[in-house]
């Protein structure tokens, strides 16, 4: 088959930004075998193929954010010069029609195979709640304890947001 990148590789990289999964332009290019300037020229030649739900810019506050999360290197240590594209299951798939290479073709596979594998899991989860729901209809109360429990069990994490900056305390300054 040619190029074989484990499927656990690209699933890690696929990132929540503004509610969809996405793949920086940096691990695209690394995955294609090519530089990230030369993906992101490719694209810019092509721009009309990749409308907003493809592809988009991400702004400085997610590009710190990000940072911060996989503590990556700071802008101006051989770091970026521009704000990283992100994109989408669709602008994925629109990229293996501007990279012509064999590599290219065979990434592009693999990478939407590892969307469909997430979009799987997604949907296995919303099955699993569902057929939860049923049995505890079926069921009476002293079974309560362990559908609670199934069901803190499959709850992910809620992610909280990470403040930025400080609360200064108020306080009253008698001058008189």
């Amino acid at each position: 088959m040619g190029v074989m990148v484990p499927s656990e590789i690209i699933e890690k990289r696929i990132l929540l930004i503004r509610g969809h999964k996405v793949l920086l332009d940096s691990d695209l290019s690394e995955l294609y075998g090519v530089s990230t300037k030369r993906l992101n020229e490719q694209v810019r030649r092509n721009i009309r193929r990749f409308p907003a739900d493809f592809m988009f810019q991400l702004s400085s506050m997610e590009i710190e954010s990000l940072r911060s999360q996989f503590a990556t290197s700071k802008v101006g240590r051989g770091g970026r010069r521009y704000l990283p594209l992100v994109f989408t299951e669709q602008g994925v798939a629109m990229l293996s029609s501007v990279l012509n290479s064999e590599r290219a073709v065979q990434v592009n596979i693999q990478i939407m195979r590892a969307f469909v594998r997430l979009r799987e899991m997604i949907a296995t989860h919303k099955g699993l709640a569902r057929k939860l729901g049923e049995l505890e209809n079926k069921y009476d109360v002293q079974f309560k304890i362990v559908f609670d429990a199934i069901r803190q069990l499959m709850a992910q994490p809620e992610a909280r947001e990470k403040k930025i900056g400080f609360r200064a305390k108020e306080t009253s300054l008698d001058l008189e």
